[in-house]
Parts: C-alpha cells; sequence; structure tokens
C-alpha cells in the first residue's frame, strides 16, 4: 500500500489575497483544503473537498466549487474577492456540470433549470423570465435549444421549435421585450433575422450563419437613423460597407477587414510601396550581378 503523504503550503501570494492550501497526497490523489484571505487576513472562504483538484478552479473570477457527493455550487466573487451570488448549483461529473442543476441571475431568482451533460445544457429545461413566468420550456442538444415553446412575458406562446429548426422570437430576460426575431437552424440563428433596442426600436436587420451575422445587414442608431450598411463576416464588419454618423450624414464608405476600417486608398497606396521595393531590389539585383 502505498504510503500517505501530507504537505503545507502557501500558493499563490498576491498584494489582493492569499490563498493557503493543505494537500494530502492518497494514492496519486488529494484531499484539498482551501482558506481564501484578504489582504488583511481576514477569511474569505473556507472549503473542503475530496476530489482531484481539477474540481476546483478559478476562472474569471468564478469560483467552483465541488464537493464529496458530485453536487456543487459556483459563485460569481466581486472586486473585494467575496462571494457577490451564487451562479449555479447542481451536480457534476469530472469537474462538468453533469446531471440536473439550476442557474441563477445576481438577484437569486432562478434563470434555467434543467439537465445538463458535460457541462452543456442537454436534455429537458426550462427558463424563466425575471418574474418567475416561464420563456421556454423543452429540450436542449449541446447547449442549444433543439425541441419546444416560447413564450411571452405574459405567458402566450409565441413560438414553437422542432429539431432546432423554426422561426423564433427571443424576449430581454427582465423587461420581456422582443430582442430578436428571425429564423433558427441546428438550435441557433441561421438565415435572416432582426434586433431591438430594449425600448422597442430596431437594431439590426440582416443574414445570419451559426448563430453570428453573417452576409449582408443594417445597424441602426437608437433615433432608428441607420447606422451602417454592408456585409458581415462571423459577427463583424467584413467587406464593403458605408458607415453613418448619429444625424445621418455619411461617415465612411470602403472596405471592412475584421471589424475595422479598411481604407481602399491605403490599400493601393501599400500595393505601390510593396511594388517599389519589389522594383527596387530587382533593379539592385540587375546593377550588382550585370
Amino acid at each position: 500500500m502505498a504510503e500517505n503523504k501530507e504537505q503545507k503550503g502557501i500558493l499563490n501570494i498576491k498584494s489582493q489575497f492569499i490563498i493557503k492550501e493543505l494537500f494530502s497526497y492518497i494514492y496519486k490523489k488529494r484531499i484539498l483544503d482551501i482558506i481564501i484571505y484578504n489582504k488583511q487576513l481576514q477569511k474569505i472562504i473556507e472549503v473542503d473537498i475530496e476530489n482531484y483538484i481539477e474540481n476546483y478552479k478559478k476562472i474569471n473570477g468564478k469560483y467552483k466549487i465541488i464537493e464529496k457527493n458530485g453536487k456543487g455550487r459556483e459563485f460569481k466573487l466581486n472586486n473585494n474577492l467575496k462571494i457577490d451570488y451564487l451562479l449555479f448549483e447542481g451536480e457534476y461529473k469530472k469537474g462538468k456540470r453533469n446531471g440536473k442543476g439550476k442557474e441563477y441571475d445576481p438577484n437569486g431568482k432562478i434563470r434555467f433549470e434543467g439537465e445538463y451533460l458535460n457541462g452543456k445544457r442537454n436534455g429537458k429545461g426550462k427558463e424563466f423570465y425575471f418574474n418567475g413566468k416561464k420563456q421556454f420550456e423543452g429540450s436542449y442538444f449541446n447547449g442549444k435549444k433543439w425541441d419546444g415553446i416560447g413564450y411571452k412575458k405574459n405567458s402566450e406562446i409565441v413560438y414553437k421549435i422542432n429539431n432546432g429548426e423554426g422561426q423564433i422570437k427571443e424576449y430581454y430576460y427582465y423587461g420581456g421585450q422582443l430582442e430578436f426575431e428571425g429564423e433558427y437552424l441546428n438550435g441557433e440563428r441561421n438565415g435572416k433575422g432582426k434586433e431591438y433596442y430594449k425600448f422597442g426600436k430596431l437594431r439590426f436587420e440582416g443574414e445570419y450563419l451559426n448563430g453570428e451575422r453573417n452576409g449582408k445587414g443594417k445597424e441602426y442608431y437608437d433615433n432608428g437613423n441607420l447606422q451602417y450598411v454592408g456585409e458581415y463576416l462571423n459577427g463583424k464588419r467584413n467587406g464593403k460597407g458605408k458607415e453613418y454618423d448619429y444625424c445621418g450624414k455619411i461617415k465612411f464608405e470602403g472596405e471592412y477587414k475584421n471589424g475595422e476600417k479598411f481604407d481602399i486608398w491605403f490599400k493601393l497606396l501599400l500595393k505601390l510601396l510593396i511594388s517599389i521595393l519589389l522594383h527596387k531590389i530587382n533593379l539592385d539585383y540587375f546593377i550588382k550581378y550585370n
């Protein structure tokens, strides 16, 4: 039988916080006690975990705490490294959400309740508005809505989705205003669609592919004036387009690349400079060897 070993130590000392960890090595597994202090050495979190260390993670300000029986919780921390609110509670397997679980908003209200597989929504589930009314009920596949019914804030049925396809309407969580309407394929935005501001005015209309803006489209300011008309690729302006100011006057006309303006004159100048450079190289080569 392998000998049990224990090791104490301080890991990751920073000006903002100190993490003190006690490791007990047993058969290459670790029983982990974690105590987190702030810079005044006030205790913030104390956690007991009996599992692989992979089950404890700090990612983008979120702490995931896996308990002995496979159930666990995820918390959002504030700037003072204190728990702000509960993000998720439910079942885990190998450090990922697996089984039944619930997601919460910052006010402690349930946003989603259902089943997970490999960290994603998978199986039966329900989404809720801030007022507690159902937003969607049905089944999910690989994190996407797949079969089910969508509701308005007043519980009116507004769409049905089958095998990831349908004409969908999405509404804002808090106010219940229309956020998006358009075509779904494979559980995400595919085809033509429209996006709206919270106060109801049109924000975007155009084409989507794999859940992102792709193809031709138009963006609008909150006053209704046109902001941009042109092409998109992977959710960003890409290709030919025109941009307008808030009052409707044109600001830019030309090409975009990966969301950034790519001036045609700069492009031509760049080609000219490259041409001159290549010509000079060829000329120097001719003089040197002839």
